[in-house]
């Protein structure tokens, strides 16, 4: 199959629609139950990189685990976007679209987060997220790619 015949496939979108399922019921659990406790005051953070800078600059103030679940943590776990929206949604295939639609479910993601006082919304974390869906959507680009050119 060629790069794009692939990726329209019947049974692609299924297989994609299937993790997909599986993928949003881990992310719920881990983002909304996980470990969570109901706080009693709102957190927030509406400055970019207010905390991405500190964990970049400031390296030796964080254990390694708290390091690398903040940076990376927030990055890989939403490689999978990247990947299953354009996949699943053809309209969401350039990557102006896939940004918007990914920014909107995260930050929906935040708000929910604040406003159930089950985590804090940091729009850094929107900026980790969708770095982390754009690597996915450049692999997904990168194999249909490579498929054009069998």
């Amino acid at each position: 199959m060629s790069g794009d015949s692939w990726i329209n496939s019947r049974q692609c979108r299924i297989v994609v629609a299937v993790i997909t399922v599986i993928y949003v019921l881990f992310m719920v659990n881990l983002l909304f139950f996980k470990g969570r406790t109901v706080g009693l005051s709102y957190q927030y953070n509406w400055i970019p990189f207010e905390t991405i800078r500190p964990l970049l600059l400031e390296r030796e103030k964080y254990t390694t685990e708290a390091w690398v679940k903040n940076l990376f943590g927030n990055i890989v776990l939403f490689i999978p976007l990247g990947v299953c929206i354009p996949v699943l949604f053809r309209k969401c295939r350039s990557f102006l679209k896939l940004t918007v639609t990914v920014i909107l479910i995260l930050f929906a993601v935040e708000l929910t987060q604040l406003v159930t006082r089950v985590g804090t919304f940091d729009v850094d974390d929107i900026i980790l997220n969708t770095l982390g869906a754009w690597i996915g959507y450049v692999g997904l680009r990168f194999l249909m790619h490579v498929g054009r050119l069998r």
